[in-house]
């Protein structure tokens, strides 16, 4: 099953450039295209459209705002030219951000992850509900986390960083991650050991991972980029010792 997608942009230029590679995409079907935000309205209202492409500067109704504005929001991916708008977009759960001019590999990449979030959305019974505990309410180190029918043990000192995926956490170890049928709170209450914090609603990291720290972003050491949220960033300074 393809996705159906949707551009919103407002740039010839950047609707021929996901056209084009879209044909060598067979993960994605687009279904529709907009050159002001406005306009995609009704389309949404009347059409079943999984993911949209959106850019951020557009006339009359700018991207983030359009995007603010929806009650029901299919998967959406960013694609801006400009870099600043990262953590805002991602505190409004946008799936991925696209720098312009757009590189094929990394196009790629972001419709993988978009297809990988449709099928959590769709099929939520692919990973059962794990509420017993997983994580242990005291300070040790080792703990069983039940993955699908697995319960697989790991050692909170191998985990880098958990990101909220939807409706489950990503428990990310290197470069690799297990998924968990459960909310980000819910570690973050039983997370007793030193060193892990809270820096983004959607993010808890390992402070023995951070690579560094630039402006509001944490670049772990697995080459992943951490937004720091507006309202943890006062805490997260106290947390580091800056």
């Amino acid at each position: 099953m393809k996705l159906r997608s949707l551009i919103i942009d407002d740039e010839p230029l950047a609707h021929k450039v996901i056209l084009e590679y879209a044909k060598d995409v067979s993960l994605i079907e687009i279904v529709g295209q907009c050159y002001l935000a406005t306009e995609a309205l009704p389309l949404l209202s009347s059409e079943s459209i999984d993911l949209i492409f959106l850019d951020i500067h557009m006339p009359k109704l700018k991207g983030l705002d359009f995007l603010k504005s929806l009650h029901r929001k299919p998967i959406v991916i960013i694609t801006s030219a400009y870099g600043e708008y990262a953590l805002e977009s991602f505190e409004l759960d946008v799936c991925d951000y696209l720098l312009k001019p757009i590189r094929f590999e990394r196009f790629v990449k972001a419709v993988q992850k978009a297809v990988e979030w449709h099928g959590l959305r769709s099929s939520p019974s692919k990973v059962e509900d794990n509420s017993p505990a997983t994580l242990p309410q005291s300070p040790q180190s080792e703990f069983f986390l039940k993955v699908d029918r697995r319960l697989i043990q790991m050692n909170t000192e191998e985990i880098y960083y958990l990101e909220s995926y939807g409706n489950y956490v990503k428990v990310w170890y290197g470069k690799d991650f297990h998924l968990s049928a459960r909310t980000l709170s819910s570690f973050e209450e039983e997370l007793l050991q030193p060193g892990f914090f809270r820096v983004h609603k959607s993010f808890i990291i390992h402070k023995k991972y951070i690579d560094f720290v630039e402006g509001n972003r944490i670049m772990m050491r697995n080459g992943t980029a951490v937004p720091i949220g507006k309202s943890y960033r006062a805490d997260f300074r106290a947390f580091i010792g800056y």
